[in-house]
């Protein structure tokens, strides 16, 4: 696929990925069908199969899932520089594409999550504050607790019964509540026990 694309272009691709920063609240994946409707449907920079093989790579690839919106920007630039095989200026074009949807969807809700901490944490003795973040607490614990549940209940393995998902999740929940042992070690002792087959 080839495209040509002028420095507005560039400049509404990196627009539109800072819009997208902001709405992105549970992470850039919930922001995927804007993102298809953008690229796909309304500049018809990315074909249908880019965009679905770039969100595919990146989730199967070790790492944070943001990384398919560099696999997006990367596909756009090589479409605009003529296609992979196209040469150095193809794959300037594709690192140009990468910088500018990495930037645009990394800046905007970083630089707000700073100036939001930094701002609660000088103004942390307001009752306000506090109120929110008395509020916020058990709303985490309890999107924590409703992700080990849904992974206990989707728990599948060959000759073992499903109890066993569900007593694993309930002892890491306790020791995560009752020590202050890092989490890092859980998850070792996880795959150990998945490792031995005991879980």
């Amino acid at each position: 696929m080839s495209i040509a694309m002028h420095w507005t272009d560039w400049l509404a691709l990196l627009g539109q990925f800072m819009l997208l920063s902001l709405i992105s609240v549970s992470g850039a994946i919930t922001t995927v069908p804007e993102m298809h409707r953008f690229l796909v449907d309304e500049k018809q920079w990315l074909s249908a199969a880019q965009l679905n093989s770039s969100v595919a790579i990146a989730q199967a690839a070790p790492g944070p899932n943001v990384l398919f919106v560099g696999l997006m920007g990367w596909n756009v630039g090589l479409n605009a520089g003529g296609g992979i095989g196209a040469g150095p200026q193809a794959w300037a074009l594709g690192l140009l594409g990468l910088v500018t949807t990495m930037v645009g969807i990394l800046l905007p809700s970083s630089t707000l999550t700073y100036l939001a901490t930094r701002w609660a944490h000088r103004n942390r003795t307001r009752r306000d504050v506090r109120a929110f973040k008395q509020g916020m607490a058990p709303v985490v614990v309890g999107l924590l607790i409703a992700t080990g549940w849904v992974l206990a209940g989707n728990y599948e393995a060959p000759a073992l019964p499903a109890w066993h998902g569900w007593l694993l999740s309930a002892v890491a929940a306790l020791i995560v509540w009752r020590t202050r042992l890092h989490l890092l070690w859980l998850l070792g002792a996880g795959a150990l026990l998945g490792a031995l087959g005991w879980v």
